[in-house]
């Protein structure tokens, strides 16, 4: 890449070259983006799309880096961050937001209009895209429990409005997971509540994370998914697991479903403690469990 032609070329951007990534992981770790982009609309968006695709420049999307691992090495080509397309409108019973918002601020933009169905989201700390992106859930909601449409941007530039049986939802699994695209703007469909009842709800379900969850550390949130007929912090605990560090990275002594940056830890450190689990998960009970974080990147 000819990142001088590339700082001439999108001098217009936001964009920052040989960005360290931990600066905008929730882990703290990662290794540098050779361009970080961030676009300010769904306009620039496209126009980075199609600039990766002009140049044959590799290219992908994160949404606030909370549910993710950057390995060390970092990543080649464009990563574009949507922190800045963060707008919500609320309009009747419907919410529309911008890709790049927090899923936290739309819950409660949704209690502020005494809408109800985003309650289990006041929580989860991810974007909108990436929410969809996982179908992220807690607390017995999901977002396919609310979705409506999304409107995505292709890898080939095209656009397309996506509904509920197009996105074929599924545990922490969308089908944009299969088909690389941009998730710009999506629109959830909720329903008329009391405004006093949703917030006792969320207030309730934040007490609850903020005593059960490590949230005194960077994290990437729930590590593993749930395996079928099992919990996996009670089986990181009945392994004797719980506590256990590697390098600065730890399994957390408040929730073992959590892994927690305690003293500088590499993405490395973290990518060999979740080995480190599976390993001795399936050797002691046959248990296979899987990564609901992402892990991406270049090896150091």
């Amino acid at each position: 890449m000819k990142i001088e032609k590339i700082q001439q070329d999108l001098s217009h951007l936001n964009i920052k070259v040989n960005e360290p990534l931990s600066n905008y992981t929730f882990t703290k770790t990662g290794g540098p983006a050779d361009v970080l982009a961030f676009p300010r609309s769904q306009k620039e968006a496209r126009e980075l799309v199609e600039y990766c695709l002009a140049h044959q420049h590799p290219w992908l999307v994160l949404g606030n880096a909370s549910n993710l691992i950057v390995r060390d090495g970092g990543i080649e080509g464009f990563v574009l961050m949507l922190t800045e397309m963060n707008q919500i409108d609320v309009h009747e019973d419907k919410i529309v937001a911008e890709a790049g918002a927090k899923l936290i601020e739309t819950s409660r933009e949704a209690y502020r209009a005494s809408l109800t169905g985003l309650e289990f989201a006041c929580g989860i700390p991810g974007s909108i895209g990436g929410a969809i992106y996982m179908n992220a859930g807690a607390y017995g909601g999901e977002i396919k429990d609310v979705f409506e449409s999304c409107d995505v941007l292709w890898a080939d530039g095209t656009f397309e409005t996506l509904t509920l049986e197009q996105l074929e939802f599924s545990y922490r699994h969308s089908v944009l997971q299969e088909r690389k695209g941009v998730v710009l703007s999506v629109t959830f469909a909720l329903q008329q509540g009391d405004a006093s009842a949703i917030k006792a709800q969320m207030d309730e379900l934040t007490h609850l994370r903020e005593s059960k969850q490590p949230l005194e550390y960077p994290s990437c949130g729930s590590v593993f998914k749930r395996p079928e007929g099992h919990f996996t912090g009670k089986l990181i605990q009945d392994a004797g697991l719980q506590g256990y560090i590697q390098g600065g990275a730890q399994i957390s002594t408040k929730h073992a479903g959590f892994i927690v940056n305690i003293n500088q830890a590499t993405a490395t450190d973290y990518v060999t403690l979740i080995r480190y689990i599976q390993e001795v998960i399936f050797e002691k009970y046959q248990v296979k469990l899987e990564t609901e974080v992402r892990i991406i990147g270049r090896e150091a």
